[in-house]
């Protein structure tokens, strides 16, 4: 089960409720300002996953404002982005320069080492508010901060294209965190910052404005989500990937050029990973070997167990035995 620590007002008695919410959401987050209804029975619930340096974080809860100012900022800036989809009721940000609502599965990213203001409100006939997220260093993005400004607060689909692939992974690990082990973790921080680069990359692109070099990185980190979400496919191979992001093969290796690994040693690499995890994964004993092959994108059983004994040294039976 992956790292995970929750939060519900219900364990606290009624009188201190609001002030323990008010005091977890400061200390799980970064220091904010609560402005709420003290008066009433608080409702509100919160669990973080840990994946790796990135933390996957739902929240339930009753209208209230959180202001994160320039005071604030200097106690305590971890230099993180906040990714947010609301799933019930709507999401309000407000920032020196800009002012916007979010609706159920809009997608919005902002800076927490930036002063603002949000609000969560909630729809007609709700007494709480839903929504899901990601709390995302800095750094770990592979875009420049220049470019991911223009992008900061602006309303981005998580209903459609990569937003909806984006959107549907931070449900689905929600949802199904108790079928993946600690060490699993990382991985899905790993999968999780790609897809949100390349959803970035590609806001980035319909506005043309990244520079070249820019626009190589990003153009790499789309690539390698494209995979990422192909890998059951077995005919994924070079040809085809360049074809889809409107290049050429020779081009599509020269973006690999500075890797370890060529991009037909990275698909195979992805898919080995994968069917390591599942060969491992005690919910799937019963699971025949050649399923969990075709499933990454292996057809024939012999190609996969070749491959697998050459890279882990042992076919994969014997692997899920020692597992």
């Amino acid at each position: 089960m992956l790292i995970e620590t929750a939060f519900h007002t219900g364990d606290v008695r009624v009188p201190e409720r609001f002030a323990c919410w008010r005091e977890h959401i400061s200390q799980s987050y970064v220091p904010v300002e609560v402005e709420g209804d003290s008066t009433v029975d608080v409702t509100a619930s919160q669990r973080v996953l840990s994946l790796g340096a990135v933390q996957l974080w739902t929240m339930e809860h009753s209208p209230m404002t959180l202001r994160r100012t320039r005071k604030l900022i200097q106690q305590c800036d971890p230099g993180l982005y906040h990714l947010s989809l609301p799933l019930r009721g709507t999401m309000g940000l407000t920032s020196s320069d800009h002012e916007a609502e979010y609706e159920r599965y809009d997608l919005v990213l902002h800076d927490t080492s930036r002063p603002h203001l949000m609000r969560a409100i909630t729809s007609q006939g709700q007494d709480t508010i839903l929504g899901t997220g990601l709390f995302v260093p800095r750094k770990s993005l592979p875009l420049p901060e220049s470019a991911i400004d223009g992008l900061l607060m602006r309303r981005l689909s998580g209903r459609e294209g990569i937003g909806a692939l984006l959107a549907q992974f931070l449900t689905q690990v929600t949802r199904d965190s108790g079928s993946y082990r600690p060490d699993d973790g990382p991985r899905l921080g790993t999968v999780v910052v790609d897809l949100l680069s390349a959803l970035l990359a590609h806001e980035l692109a319909a506005g043309k404005s990244l520079p070249s070099d820019a626009h190589r990185q990003t153009l790499g980190v789309r690539i390698r989500a494209f995979i990422l979400a192909n890998l059951h496919d077995p005919q994924l191979a070079p040809s085809g990937i360049a074809a889809a992001h409107h290049i050429s093969v020779s081009y599509l290796h020269r973006l690999f050029q500075h890797e370890e690994e060529t991009v037909a040693a990275w698909i195979r690499r992805q898919r080995l990973e994968r069917a390591c995890r599942d060969l491992a994964d005690s919910a799937q004993r019963t699971t025949p070997i050649h399923v969990i092959a075709a499933r990454w994108g292996f057809p024939r059983a012999a190609d996969f167990t070749r491959a697998f004994r050459n890279t882990y040294g042992m076919p994969p039976r014997e692997y899920r035995n020692r597992s």
